[in-house]
């Protein structure tokens, strides 16, 4: 029993100072996010978004790196910007690029994994888009995606302006100097921690267990090591599967990513799995509900495909350029506190994290939170004239993210009517 509390004790301060080592890039991440959700315009974004010509897709990977978000968030923006009228290929290339080229995991990666896997994520990223745009008019037909976007506009959701002034209408210079425009991205910024606090706890938690209790061999039986290009072949097919049935998605599955490669996955089965957040197994359900089951096993199965070969891809242009893989660690993270860099780091943006936190409870005096309502499933901040669903509740109206958020409140209104703090809007 003893040695059973050891291990349980010893992995959960590993995952603490995996978070410890990364919580300043956090904050910053979020922040960063935050602010471009509050002030880049959706309008300007789907206009942009007409075609997969290469301009397109390089003026839509730009704005998905900018507009930063967990995948179950990016998945509904890609849904309600295809809906809207933005090209399928164009939309999933913005739902790649704003979970997977986005500055947050790039720090996150530097600092828990080196350097090289913060530039293989730009790399691998950029091929994954690429062969993505070459793939997919291949496999999803013109005919059934204009059905798709027809079966999801006939249950869609109106525009609801209730007479407030959309930021699309406001130039982006006279926002910028506004405080409500602040206080609607201080919103977004703890929104958004709100909506993925869970994955965040259970990717460091289960990275703390993976790495101090799971012992070699069981890495050597699934990654088969030692066998050259197999082993990177049966890597980077493996490792999307592993993110398929672990449920972590976005920067959550980093922490995890660490403890799989100091366990002997290969640096592209690494990259691999560090894509394939887009395919975990929650998301795949909602495809099939967004575009329907045809289309969601087609977008999975490509999707895993163009991931694993981008990881391998990557493993062997790194190779080919003499760009040495990361040392594998015998622990990921230090776990003792020190007086570094680290540690400033980590305090300085606590209070940064302090005056975001007080922005967003005083968004209201500061003339916020007008034009937004707020996903009382996921508590993510949700634009009232671009929802991604709505439901009526005894003469309420309630906002949401997606689909999958509003079926679960319609199920048990009264729970989360109970939890959420936002009053919803009659």
């Amino acid at each position: 029993m003893s040695d059973a509390l050891t291990t349980v004790l010893d992995s959960l301060q590993e995952g603490f100072f995996m978070f410890w080592e990364t919580l300043w890039a956090l904050v910053l991440g979020f922040t960063l996010s935050g602010a471009v959700q509050s002030f880049v315009s959706r309008a300007e974004m789907q206009e942009a978004m007409g075609d997969h010509g290469p301009r397109t897709v390089v003026k839509t990977s730009l704005l998905g790196a900018a507009s930063s978000s967990c995948s179950y968030a990016a998945s509904a923006l890609a849904k309600s910007l295809f809906q809207r009228g933005a090209d399928f290929t164009t939309s999933m290339v913005f739902m790649f690029a704003s979970t997977n080229l986005v500055l947050e995991l790039g720090i996150v990666l530097w600092l828990l994994m080196g350097w090289q896997f913060a530039v293989a994520e730009f790399v691998g990223g950029t091929i994954m888009i690429v062969l993505f745009v070459v793939l997919a008019p291949r496999i999803f037909p013109a005919i059934e995606l204009e059905a798709a976007r027809e079966r999801l506009n006939s249950r869609g959701v109106p525009a609801h302006g209730h007479g407030q002034v959309s930021q699309d209408s406001v130039p982006l210079r006279q926002r910028l100097r506004k405080k409500a425009g602040w206080a609607d991205a201080a919103s977004y910024t703890i929104s958004d921690l709100t909506m993925l606090r869970r994955e965040l706890v259970i990717g460091y938690v289960v990275a703390g267990f993976i790495a101090v209790a799971v012992p070699a061999s069981v890495f050597n039986t699934i990654f088969v090591p030692g066998h050259g290009l197999l082993s990177d072949l049966a890597n980077v097919v493996v490792a999307p599967f592993i993110a398929f049935i672990s449920f972590v998605c976005s920067i959550g599955n980093v922490p995890l990513a660490a403890a799989l490669y100091e366990g002997g996955i290969s640096f592209g089965g690494t990259i691999a799995f560090i894509f394939a957040d887009l395919i975990a197994l929650p998301l795949v359900v909602i495809y099939g509900k967004f575009y329907g089951r045809r289309l969601a096993l087609r977008l999975f199965f490509s999707l895993w495909a163009v991931m694993s070969v981008a990881g391998l891809l990557t493993d062997l242009l790194f190779r080919t350029i003499n760009v040495p893989f990361p040392q594998r660690k015998a622990e990921i993270a230090m776990t003792h506190l020190e007086w570094n860099y680290t540690t400033l780091l980590n305090i300085a943006f606590l209070v940064v994290a302090a005056a975001v936190y007080w922005t967003y409870r005083h968004r209201e005096r500061l003339g916020g939170g007008g034009a937004y309502g707020k996903d009382p499933v996921c508590g993510m901040q949700v634009e009232r004239s671009n929802p991604g669903a709505i439901s009526q509740h005894e003469g309420q109206t309630t906002y949401f993210c997606s689909d999958g958020c509003k079926n679960k409140f319609d199920k048990d209104p009264l729970k989360y009517v109970a939890r959420s703090s936002e009053p919803i809007e009659r």
